[in-house]
């Protein structure tokens, strides 16, 4: 899986992709324009950050790549990339419980806190993608 050059694009099936863990200089890209939506991405080595209309998103330390990133009601889905070990947080539904699946692997269940952050680390070597889905139990 490729770093996004562009830091964000539009993909083909719906989805966004954003990212570049190997910048090693922060580096944004604001008023991105995606299905009626705006977003804002700042991205390097050390922090990923995806923001829609000025609400989070999505955070990943250190830096990582994300392909075909979708938010829907059920929570949301994407593959990852990352130079090493991750801590991703994702915006969904305040105070309710979700299943992480990685690789299609079920690793647990995990519960949203009272602003409906979702907290999870993924184990990656340099350049290793893993298929990440958190769906609302």
């Amino acid at each position: 899986m490729p770093v996004i050059e562009e830091l964000i694009r539009s993909e083909a099936d719906g989805t966004i992709s954003f990212g570049n863990y190997r910048l090693e200089k922060k580096t944004k890209l604001e008023d991105f324009e995606h299905r009626g939506d705006l977003y804002k991405v700042k991205t390097y080595d050390e922090i990923t950050k995806l923001e829609r209309n000025g609400m989070f998103v999505y955070e990943s330390v250190p830096g990582t790549s994300v392909e075909h990133f979708q938010a829907e009601d059920w929570g949301v889905e994407f593959a990852v990339e990352a130079a090493g070990d991750v801590q991703i947080t994702v915006q969904l539904e305040d105070d309710m419980e979700y299943e992480v699946l990685v690789d299609g692997v079920a690793v647990g269940g995990m519960k949203t806190n009272m602003s409906g952050k979702l907290n999870f680390s993924l184990e990656l070597a340099d350049g290793q993608s893993a298929a990440v889905r958190v769906v609302r139990r």
